[in-house]
């Protein structure tokens, strides 16, 4: 069974991604693995709070478990973490979101993700997305 792992707020940039990044090699890995997570209702996730799947073609991955942004995105992923009471295990992707659009508001994930360069400049669909779901 493949097992994808993310970091706990890739769990908001999956449901959000609309097709932009940082490179064509960043685009190409995005699509890839939202298209995974979104079409198999089977689809496993580790969560961890580390580099994970997407961040294989990041320009901001310095190396295994570094991030050029380290403090921002774990400031992320603990946000995550502690407003969904997740923990570092292996989820059903699709439940998972599920179960967080139950929790999720406007104001919620703008406190998650306010300070997000996506977020910041529009970039990120969150704020559409959440008018439907997350």
């Amino acid at each position: 069974m493949c097992v994808i792992t993310l970091r706990p707020h890739h769990l908001l940039c999956t449901q959000s991604y609309e097709g932009r990044g940082y490179s064509p090699e960043f685009v190409a890995n995005m699509n890839r693995i939202t298209g995974k997570l979104r079409n198999d209702s089977d689809m496993q996730i580790r969560l961890t709070c580390g580099t994970d799947h997407l961040c294989t073609a990041c320009p901001n991955k310095v190396a295994e478990n570094t991030c050029s942004t380290d403090e921002h995105v774990r400031l992320l992923d603990q946000r995550v973490m502690d407003t969904f009471q997740l923990e570092e295990t292996t989820y059903n992707y699709q439940a998972l979101i599920r179960k967080m659009r139950v929790g999720a508001t406007p104001e919620i994930v703008k406190k998650i993700c306010g300070d997000c360069s996506w977020y910041l400049n529009d970039s990120c669909c969150i704020q559409k997305c959440m008018a439907t779901s997350l």
